[in-house]
């Protein structure tokens, strides 16, 4: 089910992304991403969204978590904040909505996460956004931003068409 793809094996086979955690901490991982990304209405719909949310963030964060003290390592958790709009899509970004949006996920991965990453951001008004949502817990705030890939090689922006130094005031 191609909207709902990684928020899937959150919902259906949780033991799966615990031991792709272990995986990747055995293989040397320091920092490890909970499996969140995809828990907003653009993918898995709104009723489910306001239903459950809350839940699959927390249980995303816990599993990684798990994984983190299984492994006897001192990885970090790092607690994915996705484009609460759709991946690559700057256009639909809604400052309205996003709070509603946003504190569900907060909250859930809130006891699991070392770091807050706003994950694949393709514009800064959404990196921040997220910056300014966080509560001011001491934890660091890391941003991944999508680059248009369409522009010439000696040309960096994002798909926005920012420009991609500017990510960096974030």
């Amino acid at each position: 089910r191609d909207m709902e793809w990684s928020a899937l094996a959150l919902m259906e086979a949780p033991e799966i992304v615990r031991e792709t955690h272990l995986d990747f901490l055995r293989a040397g991982a320091q920092v490890i991403t909970t499996n969140s990304y995809a828990l907003v209405p653009f993918h898995i719909g709104q009723e489910r969204f306001d239903a459950q949310a809350a839940e699959w963030a927390r249980l995303s964060g816990r599993l990684a978590r798990e994984a983190v003290e299984q492994s006897g390592t001192t990885a970090k958790v790092a607690a994915s904040l996705p484009p609460l709009f759709g991946s690559y899509r700057p256009d639909l970004f809604d400052k309205q909505v996003s709070p509603a949006l946003a504190r569900p996920l907060i909250s859930g991965l809130m006891p699991f996460s070392g770091i807050w990453l706003a994950d694949t951001v393709s514009h800064l008004q959404a990196a921040r956004f997220w910056r300014s949502s966080l509560p001011d817990d001491g934890k660091p705030f890391w941003g991944s931003f999508t680059v248009e890939d369409t522009m010439p090689h000696d040309v960096t922006g994002l798909r926005s068409g920012e420009n991609s130094p500017a990510a960096t005031d974030c």
